[in-house]
């Protein structure tokens, strides 16, 4: 499983797309440049724009004049010239969810844990330029060399599921579970701890380092039941944040009934829950999810497959439990992305999830019927704010000798993260 190099051959481009018809987004904000909106507190317009915004989050600076008024031919001269000059001295990562103009420059694309390997795999490169969100650039911080500096053109681009579980919620959800449970590092006679935490790759370093220190794990959405076997086979129940959807949608399919899969509220005592419930319990799922995937709806399957006699729908697991169960598969953004590339008959498929993925698989495999079962192009708006302006201006100061944006995962932190990752990574498909 690795990032690949990109090459389109026909324009997907959904900022071309909502710029032209912006009133078929589901924000006209979006056809507007991002540092229009990044002086205003919250995700920006787009998918995410109605979910609590954490006041410590990070603002990106005032962009040059310059580069605020060069055109697209000037950008791309600009980045380049700035490539060129650097070399191999620099490597860009572009997440699948990136803009095409973006994607355009990326040395591989990928999901984000294929990314941060890619990142981890380039040691003589001395800046590391992640086109994603924050925690994808913290996560490759923490994997990369301690030479090399980690950018991330747009501070601005955080991940509102990743903030849907803070380090002070999670800490005080742990602390009332013990009171309820008992020590929770302390075996029973078969050898199974109280509740192993399991973290999703969506997250932010200090809950990765919660994770590690308490005897826990990082999952992707393409090894989640590998890691839900792992730590079964280590505790009587897991924890699992930041999204309800990923954990249910996982352990379901490997049996837990619905029953033993409560709900943990940060805002509620006991998370909501009663304490025979969280007793009982196999997996406890924090209320988090993904703003681009609980768009999708079953109603849009239905009208897929009206429209469209003999469809394959295709989801990723962060939709929500119904749409999974209606589709025909579901799966990681790379398990969607072969999918595509493996159907050997010209095939329609009506795919669940982020925008720019689906528009680019659709250029990408023109022998196939390719669509969003959303309508409304709405991307993911923290991806989004990464404008080629300011990848052109992360580069150009690379070049003058200043690194700018850089993203650092403090010593305390850094070392037990790494420890969940490192479990992560050998628990294999």
């Amino acid at each position: 499983m690795s990032a690949t190099r990109l090459t389109l051959e026909v324009d997907a481009s959904v900022a071309r797309a909502i710029a032209q018809n912006p009133s078929d987004s589901c924000s006209t904000d979006l056809a507007e440049a991002p540092w229009t909106f990044d002086k205003t507190p919250g995700y920006g317009p787009g998918s995410s724009s109605a979910d609590p915004f954490p006041g410590i989050a990070p603002a990106q600076g005032d962009l040059p004049e310059d580069l605020r008024a060069a055109s697209d031919d000037e950008l791309d001269e600009r980045i380049r010239a700035a490539r060129a000059t650097l070399g191999d001295r620099v490597v860009i990562l572009g997440h699948f969810y990136q803009r095409d103009e973006i994607v355009a420059y990326a040395d591989y694309v990928g999901d984000s844990f294929q990314l941060a390997r890619a990142a981890s795999e380039h040691p003589a490169a001395k800046a590391i330029v992640f086109c994603g969100v924050h925690f994808m650039a913290e996560t490759a911080d923490l994997l990369s060399g301690p030479d090399q500096s980690v950018i991330l053109p747009h501070l601005g681009a955080g991940c509102s599921m990743a903030d849907m579980a803070s380090i002070d919620e999670v800490e005080e959800c742990w602390e009332q579970l013990e009171d309820l449970l008992g020590p929770l590092d302390e075996p029973d006679a078969d050898g199974l701890v109280p509740v192993i935490p399991v973290t999703y790759m969506n997250s932010s370093a200090a809950i990765k380092g919660f994770v590690g220190r308490h005897g826990g794990i990082v999952c992707t959405s393409s090894n989640a039941k590998t890691v839900l076997e792992w730590a079964f086979a280590r505790g009587r129940r897991v924890l699992f944040f930041p999204d309800q959807h990923l954990g249910r949608n996982t352990a379901k399919a490997m049996g837990v009934p619905l029953e033993q899969m409560p709900m943990w509220n940060p805002r509620r005592a006991l998370g909501g829950s009663s304490p025979t419930e969280l007793a009982d319990s196999r997996v406890i799922l924090w209320h988090g999810f993904c703003s681009v995937h609980r768009r999708f709806t079953t109603e849009q399957i239905d009208r897929a497959r009206a429209e469209h006699p003999g469809v394959r729908v295709i989801v990723h697991p962060e939709c929500p439990m119904p749409v999974v169960d209606a589709a025909d598969e579901s799966g990681s953004t790379d398990v969607i992305r072969r999918a595509i590339e493996e159907a050997t008959e010209p095939t329609t498929f009506a795919i669940g999830t982020e925008i720019n993925l689906v528009r680019r698989l659709q250029a990408q495999n023109p022998q196939h019927t390719i669509f969003c079962l959303d309508p409304v192009v709405c991307p993911c708006s923290t991806m989004y704010r990464i404008h080629p302006a300011y990848l052109a201006w992360v580069l150009e100061k690379l070049v003058a000798g200043e690194t700018v944006n850089r993203i650092r995962v403090t010593g305390d932190v850094a070392e037990p993260a790494r420890t969940a990752l490192d479990r992560m990574l050998r628990a294999l498909p």
